[in-house]
């Protein structure tokens, strides 16, 4: 991990927040960032030994230091919100890696005491540590099982007659199903699993658009790893059927919204390792 990363994006990140008129999701700050501090492409898509990005994980822990600091509201998740000492500073490459330094400290003896029934504040880790063990478990799934459990989550979010296709006829296409948005409207989708820890290119998802053309509204691509900048920007190429893009990071948070395969606790999840078994070895 590139620590003076960290210390870099912390002023970017207060910056991004304020242009962003004071919040807005993690999605949108890592863009604003990257597009003010120009950063390259191939950066953004190198990744950690987990398959999250790296430009991603620094940006993260620049948040995870910055609320520690009063200067974001942690409150609510998915959200990052300046609070009004936010709003109001700036700071330079030297007050930043005091802050990093500081907290580095108390992350570690945090660590030490994850444990202790004692220890009142649970840490949230940044985006190294966080959502690790439920993307193990979903990568270590069968192809076919992660293709029904996608089809399950589809389910758990509102989608209808959801099938799996026959692997040998599915021409790039694991399944099909439809949104009703209201009484009247509903969209027909077509969607593709990819269960790996890669990086997904610009190729695939061409392939994916090529493979679904005339037969739906809309593709949705579901990967348990990241997608690379040129995929995005097909994905969302204007004059095409539209792709939604679903990595790893996201899945996840899909997973904990409509609580699937996840027990509640005060604090984080706990996975129900029992809920994926029937999943694990499906042919």
């Amino acid at each position: 991990m590139d620590e003076n990363g960290r210390d870099k994006w912390m002023n970017s990140v207060l910056t991004a927040l304020k242009e962003l008129g004071g919040s807005g999701t993690s999605k949108e700050v890592i863009a604003r960032v990257a597009k003010s501090e120009k950063v390259s492409n191939e950066f953004r898509e190198e990744t950690l030994k987990n398959g999250s990005s790296i430009f991603d994980n620094q940006v993260a822990w620049a948040r995870y230091y910055l609320a520690k600091e009063g200067l974001i509201d942690k409150s609510k998740r998915g959200v990052w919100t300046l609070t009004p000492l936010g709003q109001k500073t700036t700071l330079s490459k030297e007050e930043a890696r005091d802050i990093r330094l500081k907290w580095d400290i108390m992350y570690k003896k945090s660590q030490k005491n994850k444990n202790d029934e004692e220890t009142e504040e649970i840490i949230e880790e940044p985006m190294d540590n966080s959502n690790e063990e439920l993307l193990d478990i979903l990568k270590g799934i069968s192809w076919v099982g992660f293709e029904h459990l996608c089809k399950r989550l589809l389910r758990e979010l509102g989608f209808d007659d959801l099938e799996v296709t026959q692997r040998s006829r599915d021409e790039g296409i694991d399944g099909y199903g439809k949104l009703i948005t209201n009484q009247i409207i509903s969209t027909r989708v077509g969607f593709q699993c990819k269960r790996y820890k890669g990086t997904v290119p610009r190729a695939s998802v061409g392939e994916f658009r090529n493979a679904i053309l005339s037969r739906v509204d809309k593709g949705i691509m579901i990967t348990t790893g990241t997608f690379s900048e040129a995929a995005k920007g097909e994905a969302n190429r204007d004059g095409v059927i539209p792709i939604e893009l679903i990595d790893g990071e996201r899945l996840v948070k899909l997973f904990e919204n409509v609580e699937l395969g996840l027990k509640p606790t005060r604090t984080v999840y706990e996975i129900d390792h029992k809920f994926f078994e029937e999943y694990k070895e499906m042919k």
